[in-house]
Formats: structure tokens, C-alpha cells, sequence
């Protein structure tokens, strides 16, 4: 997720929005705490220590808890609900591949093999869900194809992501809102 939220930033600091704001409210640090514990995550496995990866299962749910406070407190309730369709759409897309795909999601890793993040033997490893991509795998172009080199994604991941992404732009436009509002009379 390290790629969205940097777009994310750029996208915000282009409409001239004051990332700083963020560190003024409290409903960021949740935020902020998920994904350095994301990186961690990500960071252990070029490493190769799979100790956390009994957890990975909780990642996505700690993503989308942490953005509860930022949307009870800014009321961001119409930007939940288009990332949680977000998400409800990149669910599915994952569950059909891996129903035609007999239960398995085939990834297929080109530029994480470069920077040694996995090897075919990792792949399994890591996931009983994940294989190694074949030739007769149905339906690649919604499989794990997406390789960022340190994380490898579906189209359904990514949908997955944007709701991270919707949210974090929404907190930044509300803080700008809330700060930049001058003092009532």
C-alpha cells in the first residue's frame, strides 16, 4: 500500500491540500500505526522471516478498522460506503479466479523474483492459497499480475486498496476543511 498512499500524498499536495494537518488530529495516528505495521510486515519477508504471516489474514481488517475513527469523527460515511463497494467488488473478482482456478490464486511474479522478495518456492510457502502461476490458469488477467517488486496484486486487490486510498484522501480534504476554517465570531 506504500505506492497508493505516496499517489495518494502527491495527489493531495497537488490540489495544494496541507498534509501536515494530519498530524493534528488523533483519527490519523490509527491510520498511521496499520501501515507502519504493514511495512514492517513487508519488510520482514525480504528479509525471509515468515513469523508474521499467521497474521496476514488480519491486515485487511486492521486497514479498515483504522480509518473508523477519521469517519465517525469527519462523517466520512459517503466515502466509506463507495470504498466499501470498492472492496465488495474486489472481493469477488478475487473469489472468481480462484474458483476457475481450483481454489488456488496464481500469481505471477516477474520483478519480484528481481529484487529476491520471493521464489517459486516462497510463493506456496507463504500462502496455501497462493501458487505459482501455469500457462492453463483461467482468467490471469485477474490474477496476481501486478508486481510492484517488494508485493505482487490482482485488479481486485487493487480495488481492494482503493478503499484505503479513498479514505486517506477524504481525511486530508476534511482536516484542510477543519483547519483552514477561520475562527467563528
Amino acid at each position: 500500500m506504500i505506492v497508493e498512499i505516496i499517489a495518494v500524498c502527491l495527489l493531495a499536495l497537488l490540489k495544494r491540500f496541507r498534509l501536515r494537518y494530519l498530524l493534528r488530529t488523533w483519527t490519523f495516528y490509527p491510520i498511521l500505526l496499520v501501515q507502519l505495521c504493514l511495512i514492517a510486515f513487508q519488510a520482514s519477508l525480504f528479509f525471509r522471516y515468515y513469523g508474521f504471516t499467521p497474521f496476514a489474514r488480519y491486515v485487511e481488517p486492521a486497514v479498515i478498522l483504522s480509518f473508523l475513527p477519521a469517519l465517525l469523527v469527519f462523517g466520512l460515511y459517503k466515502q466509506a460506503f463507495a470504498g466499501g463497494a470498492c472492496i465488495v467488488a474486489g472481493t469477488v473478482l478475487n473469489r472468481i479466479v480462484i474458483a476457475q482456478n481450483g481454489g488456488y490464486m496464481p500469481v505471477y511474479p516477474t520483478l519480484s523474483y528481481l529484487t529476491g522478495f520471493v521464489t517459486p518456492e516462497t510463493v506456496e510457502r507463504l500462502s496455501g492459497l497462493h501458487q505459482v502461476g501455469v500457462n492453463d490458469a483461467k482468467l490471469v488477467f485477474l490474477a496476481d499480475i501486478i508486481d510492484y517488486g517488494y508485493s505482487i496484486l490482482s485488479i481486485g486487490d487493487v480495488l481492494i486498496h482503493l478503499f484505503a486510498c479513498i479514505m486517506l484522501y477524504s481525511l486530508i480534504k476534511a482536516v484542510n476543511r477543519y483547519y483552514d476554517t477561520p475562527a467563528t465570531q
